[in-house]
């Protein structure tokens, strides 16, 4: 079964120490620790960071968290240096938890894992959740993608996609979430390879797969998770919670 890897770093340009901000009296950290463990189909969860003060406060709810080098560009290199810490085989499924979303549904987990049941060739997956607010349509905040009928990625951008050029109202839009599913083997393959020039430009990570033509599966989850990147953010979950 699955390994849960949840990349954290404290520094953030617009919310400082994310990872330790307190949501309704717990770490964020925790928070997204703890609905990872709750997942049927995961094995393990572990947190990957570089800094020794997000260290502690895992130990500290008595979670697991590993020490990885301060140079990794992206919290996907940092997936990928802690699957090769604990020894994973190439075949295993690493999933990629975005440690910003304190209160997504652990079901979402098992929508993200099941396309990997139905095609064993599979490298990669991520989520995806029908927009119901017409705001994040066009927020830049809230990343869209687009998948062609097969259910594989075309583009993840910050832009309105597709575009209503004759202002069509009867147009679903989806956002995607901060999810994804390796094989081992492939995550090793990413982390390879150079960033592209639209995950430059749009500071989406996950471009860099579709750039050099690997295909991503998208799975549409009912369940939504809601990320903290303001002050405003935390407001709002913890209203919520109560």
């Amino acid at each position: 079964m699955p390994i849960a890897v949840i990349p954290a770093r404290f520094g953030s340009s617009r919310l400082g120490g994310k990872p330790l901000v307190s949501i309704a009296g717990k770490p964020m950290i925790q928070r997204v620790f703890e609905q990872s463990q709750k997942s049927s189909v995961v094995t393990k969860t572990i947190v990957a960071t570089d800094d020794e003060r997000i260290v502690r406060a895992v130990n500290a709810f008595g979670g697991d968290a590993v020490m990885t080098s301060d140079t990794c560009r992206s919290g996907t290199d940092r997936v990928a240096e802690t699957a090769k810490i604990l020894g994973a085989a190439d075949k295993d499924i690493i999933i990629n938890i975005q440690g910003d979303q304190p209160v997504f549904n652990p079901k979402s987990l098992e929508d993200l894992i099941r396309p990997f049941d139905e095609d064993p060739g599979l490298a990669m997956s991520t989520l995806a959740y029908k927009i119901k607010d017409p705001r994040e349509i066009t927020d830049p905040k809230d990343v869209k993608v687009v998948f062609n009928r097969q259910g594989f990625a075309m583009y993840f951008s910050r832009a309105q996609i597709p575009f209503p050029r004759d202002g069509q109202t009867d147009v679903d839009y989806y956002k995607h979430l901060g999810f994804y599913a390796y094989t081992k083997a492939f995550l090793d393959q990413i982390v390879t390879l150079d960033s592209g020039t639209c995950e430059q430009v749009e500071k989406l990570e996950q471009l860099r797969v579709l750039e050099y033509g690997y295909p991503i599966r998208v799975a549409v989850t009912q369940y939504d998770s809601p990320e903290i990147d303001l002050p405003e953010d935390i407001e709002r979950v913890e209203a919520g919670l109560r």
